[in-house]
């Protein structure tokens, strides 16, 4: 039985998709438009994201640049979602702020800046959309987090944890909200070529194109699944490390890594 009600008709449904501008985010915008959904695109960058935009034509398509950071823009722009549609179907989370670091290189500043953005931004994000959605009953949430907050990870001594509070959040809220008649949806993608993974100093398996990403998450929400994990043949490794014990585990992904 899914876990959430399968989505498979987007014609006329209303996506908001906060971190849209490029990445997963923007190729997910152009699959979801060719299936005729009408789009709200949000992300920090005006030009980039009207120029995500103009490549959705003609779907229906409105921009609300904003910062996840600050939760009065989050609102706001929710606000202006509700004005244009009088309500929305189905909210996605893809922002997210990546910083490869090792214990030589933690900077406090730097630390909180992948937090405000990874954890604070959920939250701003719940703060706006929570109210609506369940006074209306129906709707979806996705939180796109990482593969990364399975276990503990060389150089995500910051984003691996914020990853794993999503990861947790997200299950959190699926058994708060599945009886409520809102559906809650996990994505952990593996590495996707994008400006966040393009300055990795180190190989990266299994590497896939945004697009490729894009087409597992529309049909994870078809299928109507909980967690949509992708490419398999990493995350399926990565998901079988995570079971193992600390004992294992450790050593394991030391020689690994190495």
């Amino acid at each position: 039985m899914p876990l959430n009600p399968p989505i498979r008709d987007w014609r006329g449904r209303r996506v908001w998709l906060l971190g849209a501008s490029s990445g997963i985010g923007a190729a997910l915008a152009h699959a979801l438009a060719r299936q005729g959904a009408h789009l709200a695109l949000s992300a920090r960058r005006a030009e980039a994201l009207d120029a995500v935009a103009q490549a959705c034509a003609p779907a229906e398509v409105m921009t609300l640049a904003l910062d996840v950071r600050d939760a009065a823009a989050v609102a706001a722009a929710e606000q202006a979602i509700v004005a244009r549609w009088g309500g929305y179907d189905v909210v996605v989370l893809l922002a997210g702020h990546y910083q490869p670091r090792t214990v030589d290189e933690f900077e406090l500043a730097a630390a909180r800046e992948v937090l405000a953005v990874n954890i604070d931004g959920a939250y701003h994000l719940l703060a706006a959309v929570l109210p609506r959605l369940l006074a209306a009953g129906t709707g979806a949430l996705v939180l796109v987090s990482s593969v990364a907050g399975y276990r503990g990870l060389p150089r995500s001594l910051v984003y691996g944890p914020s990853k794993a509070a999503l990861n947790n959040l997200a299950e959190a809220l699926h058994l708060e909200l599945h009886a409520r008649g809102i559906g809650v949806t996990l994505v952990n993608p593996g590495f996707v070529r994008t400006p966040l993974t393009a300055g990795n100093p180190f190989p990266m398996p299994a590497l896939i194109e945004p697009e490729e990403a894009a087409e597992r998450i529309v049909a994870g929400l078809a299928r109507g699944a909980f967690e949509i994990h992708f490419p398999k043949r990493f995350t399926g490794v990565l998901k079988a490390l995570a079971l193992l014990p600390a004992s294992l585990y450790l050593p394991l992904v030391r020689w690994l890594t190495r």
